[in-house]
């Protein structure tokens, strides 16, 4: 399964084929709504892709951030996005695809066959001398037709028990995972047990995705173990799916916790650890955490 296409590759196939659908999926933690600037200029073709609302679904607090949206709400966005069957997917984002790769672990996890992520995002495709279009696309709805339960996934129940029968990895920044600093989920730190290992590791000084052979040397000195179970999180399962596709490249088969920190930490009788080691300075919540 090949998960990613360099620009040129992408200019090829755009013109070679009239079966590829390209998705624009800009997000940021602080400024969620990246339609501005897919109007100021995307890929031709590309349709915007609104992580908030279509690639998650919203409740209690204590289900996280971003949970799964249903299998009928991803299909019905894919065929509003013009994706037929057979078509093949391309994502991207403006920040190193760390939030286009969550369309990848999405749809690759309902079950579309070829989906694969603009290795550099939208740099790479500009720095190659390719052209930008602005506004809207006209898109012509499809329909594709979705399955569930592609790729492999863990659960706030299984979670805890991971960090002792396998690896369980936190994909945010170092000073999140130490609990220095919590910009929007009711506790810092991480879950006990848990070892860092950033998304920002995963790519080089053009975005790029490193060698598979240089990720495995990173992930095992990190503490990947080959033969034990390895489930990956960030603060609410969008960051976590880039190292979810930086695991894959190294050989290795990762689960991701969609749920994340954001549901974890909205547990006040779950416990979090504080310090850069796995166990730190383990603290539990006397209070409510807050919404």
């Amino acid at each position: 399964m090949s998960l990613l296409i360099t620009a040129t590759e992408l200019a090829h196939e755009l013109a070679e084929s009239d079966t590829v659908r390209i998705l624009d999926v800009r997000w940021r933690l602080d400024r969620p709504d990246g339609h501005p600037e897919y109007l100021q200029g995307h890929i031709p073709g590309a349709v915007y892709v609104d992580l908030d609302t279509e690639l998650a679904s919203h409740g209690a607090a204590t289900d996280g951030r971003h949970p799964l949206p249903s299998r009928q709400a991803i299909e019905d966005a894919a065929r509003s996005w013009g994706i037929n069957p057979g078509d093949s997917v391309v994502v991207y984002d403006d920040l190193n695809n760390f939030s286009a790769a969550r369309a990848w672990w999405l749809l690759t996890y309902a079950g579309l066959g070829t989906v694969r992520l603009l290795d550099g995002s939208l740099r790479a495709w500009t720095a190659a001398g390719f052209e930008l279009a602005a506004g809207e696309e006209s898109i012509i709805p499809g329909t594709v037709e979705l399955g569930w339960d592609q790729l492999p996934v863990t659960t706030l129940a299984e979670i805890a028990h991971l960090t002792e029968t396998g690896v369980v990895l936190d994909a945010r920044a170092p000073e999140r995972y130490r609990g220095d600093v919590e910009p929007i989920d009711p506790r810092a730190g991480h879950i006990p047990g848990a070892l860092n290992a950033p998304a920002t590791a995963n790519i080089d000084g053009d975005g790029r995705f490193l060698p598979g052979a240089q990720l495995r040397e990173k992930y095992l000195a990190v503490g990947v173990q080959p033969q034990s179970p390895i489930a990956v999180y960030c603060g609410s399962g969008i960051v976590a799916a880039h190292d979810v596709v930086a695991l894959m490249l190294a050989g290795f088969a990762p689960m991701l916790y969609p749920g994340s920190f954001s549901q974890w930490s909205n547990h006040p009788d779950l416990p979090v650890a504080l310090g850069p080691t796995a166990n730190g300075r383990v603290e539990h919540s006397r209070g409510e955490a807050p919404a």
